[in-house]
């Protein structure tokens, strides 16, 4: 057989058929895809809700899937391919210009999504998200739907324990300021309660977090810090109005505790995996300096100095 162009073409042609089949059309073909551990069926009304989510373009900003590189971004579980096996099409995404949602279900309760699907800049001031309020309320509680079983069994898991805890805070607020304080108060461990923020006040500490409190506070507590923040009306209970904290026992270990784990049931986010720790104890000693009136600072009971201090 001579090498002319012609066989050279379709030799080439039936080594790419080959090579197809059994690379793609030999597994779709034979393929057995069982349900992960965490898979089950979507509700009719998530089914409405992955709609609105694809029909504005949010996969295009937001992926699906957590990889075994990913975990340095706070993953709890790495995506299964039984995960997907109701997705048609597969939402994976390939963009993080937000964060990944693949396990947002039960991570804040419905009123922050609605706050956040309104205007994102209400919980998150930094956002470059843009502002769904144009679907009106219907579309949002669809979609928010939809984010709230993102996870599937575990997303049920921190849904259940969202609305647990919810109960219990928005009962707390009801019961007024004093009852308020002493139920969140409560609810930190001894040990944090009665630990004073161990940086010393100074202006350049100060001047962080301010910054810190603007790019993630103000939209739920104020510039002021009362609490009337653009996300308040939707939020229910409403943030914290910390000037009601003054002489309420208020400690820098209760802020560096609420602000790192958050406080669930309510809006108030955890953001131990977005902020180093002197960070959180700047913005909590901010939040004492300028809204409390009123810190612990650098007092006793005290151990070594910092490495560094000014």
């Amino acid at each position: 057989m001579k090498m002319t162009p012609k066989a050279v073409v379709i030799g080439s042609l039936l080594i790419l058929a080959t090579i197809v089949f059994v690379v793609v059309f030999l597994p779709y073909a034979t393929r057995i895809q069982l349900p992960s551990d965490i898979f089950r069926d979507r509700t009719a009304h998530e089914a409405d809700g992955r709609a609105i989510y694809i029909a504005n373009g949010c996969v295009y900003c937001h992926s699906q899937s957590i990889r075994s590189i990913d975990w340095g971004l706070g993953a709890e579980r790495i995506a299964q391919a039984g995960d997907y096996i109701q997705d048609k099409p597969i939402l994976l995404g390939s963009e993080r210009t937000g964060p990944d949602l693949s396990q947002e279900g039960g991570e804040h309760p419905d009123d922050w999504h609605t706050a956040h699907f309104i205007n994102p800049r209400y919980t998150r001031p930094l956002s470059i998200m843009p502002a769904f309020a144009f679907l009106g309320m219907d579309d949002i509680k669809t979609l928010t739907t939809y984010a709230q079983g993102l996870g599937l069994k575990h997303a049920d898991k921190r849904i259940q324990r969202q609305r647990f805890w919810k109960e219990k805070a928005v009962r707390a607020y009801e019961s007024g300021p004093e009852g308020n304080v002493k139920w969140l108060h409560e609810n930190v461990p001894e040990g944090w309660r009665n630990l004073p923020n161990p940086y010393p006040t100074t202006e350049a500490g100060l001047a962080r977090g301010h910054k810190i409190y603007q790019d993630f506070c103000l939209g739920c507590h104020s510039p002021i810090g009362d609490g009337m923040g653009p996300a308040q009306p939707h939020l229910n209970p409403p943030p914290l109005n910390f000037t009601i904290l003054k002489d309420r026992g208020v400690s820098g270990g209760i802020l560096y505790y609420q602000i790192m784990n958050g406080i669930t049931g309510t809006a108030m986010p955890y953001f131990k995996r977005e902020l180093e720790s002197e960070k959180i104890w700047d913005v909590g000693n901010y939040v004492a300096v300028y809204f409390i009136n009123q810190t612990d600072a650098d007092t006793e009971p005290k151990g070594i100095d910092a490495a560094y201090e000014p």
